[in-house]
């Protein structure tokens, strides 16, 4: 009977064993299944689960690049600017913050994130600031007067252009300045060279507004600024664009460039990474149109030329 029980035996218990191996590997093989499905889920939950950086715009009030008030608001050259580069950066939620001048060099010093569509470049900020490529063309600063006290400069002009650095030896007639404000790296120069009391430094917000009020009431001969925001604010204060005369300065160029500028921390290094491959790729000439409207019509064209000049070399390869 053994042995007739025997090959029964042998028979049933690889029948009992068969479902048992095959069941421990469909566990073991669900098992690894889900373990490396929760694998990839934690790998992948910060993609989205974590909210998105938020970048802070500093915006100031400079006509004709960001107009805040009046017929005009938000058709500004940098306004036009701002959707694009929104548009173009969906990585960040950006919020749009207005501030003062010095409210803006503060928060740009500070370990934030913050970024400035509107600065002029210059070594000293390139301390605390990274800098983009060129973002737009501008017209460089000069000297503003009016009509009747023309003659003032009339010993200090060389073909057309002021002789600053003479001009502002000569001590006689102070020349009026926002303070705090950068004019290009060459004015910043010969400014920072001035002689005590050859300057009047206006700080408060409305500060090139109060300067052509300062003129126009005989308190002040003499302004230094961007002709295009010198008409803005002009006829905002109805003065006629006829009183004023326009001179630029021996040394600083016809033109100059704006650049967007972030707090120099790994987070405003990243952003103006990618912030250089957009403004490779906008639209230019769409930009330079823009700011071309708001100047003299005799500046137009040569200013429309050159800046596709410029900006065709920016790109070329």
């Amino acid at each position: 009977m053994t042995n007739s029980r025997s090959p029964t035996c042998a028979q049933t218990e690889p029948f009992k064993l068969k479902p048992r191996q095959t069941s421990d590997a469909n566990r073991a093989h669900h098992w690894w299944t889900w373990r490396l499905f929760g694998l990839l889920f934690l790998l992948t939950l910060p993609a989205w689960a974590q909210a998105k950086p938020t970048l802070t715009w500093l915006l100031r009030d400079l006509p004709p690049l960001t107009i805040f008030e009046g017929p005009k608001k938000g058709q500004g050259v940098i306004d036009q600017l701002m959707p694009m580069l929104i548009a173009g950066m969906p990585q960040y939620e950006h919020t749009l913050m207005r501030v003062n001048r010095a409210r803006g060099m503060q928060m740009l010093h500070e370990p934030s994130f913050t970024c400035d569509p509107s600065l002029i470049w210059s070594k000293e900020r390139t301390q605390w600031i990274a800098f983009s490529i060129p973002a737009f063309r501008a017209v460089s600063n000069g000297l503003v007067v009016r009509q009747k006290d023309r003659d003032v400069l009339a010993p200090y002009l060389i073909d057309g252009e002021v002789d600053l650095t003479a001009f502002l030896a000569n001590g006689e007639i102070k020349v009026g300045v926002v303070a705090e404000r950068s004019y290009g790296e060459f004015l910043d120069t010969l400014l920072k060279q001035a002689p005590g009391g050859a300057l009047t430094p206006h700080y408060g917000n409305d500060a090139l507004s109060s300067l052509l009020s300062m003129q126009r009431l005989g308190r002040l001969q003499v302004v230094l600024g961007y002709w295009p925001e010198i008409r803005y604010q002009a006829h905002q204060a109805q003065i006629a664009e006829d009183e004023l005369v326009f001179y630029p300065i021996q040394g600083t160029g016809k033109y100059l460039s704006g650049y967007v500028g972030c707090s120099d921390t790994a987070e405003g290094r990243q952003a103006i990474s990618e912030i250089n491959q957009l403004l490779r790729t906008l639209p230019h000439e769409h930009l330079n149109r823009l700011y071309a409207d708001w100047l003299d019509p005799g500046m137009r064209s040569d200013y429309l030329e050159q800046a596709r000049i410029f900006f065709e070399q920016q790109t070329a390869p």
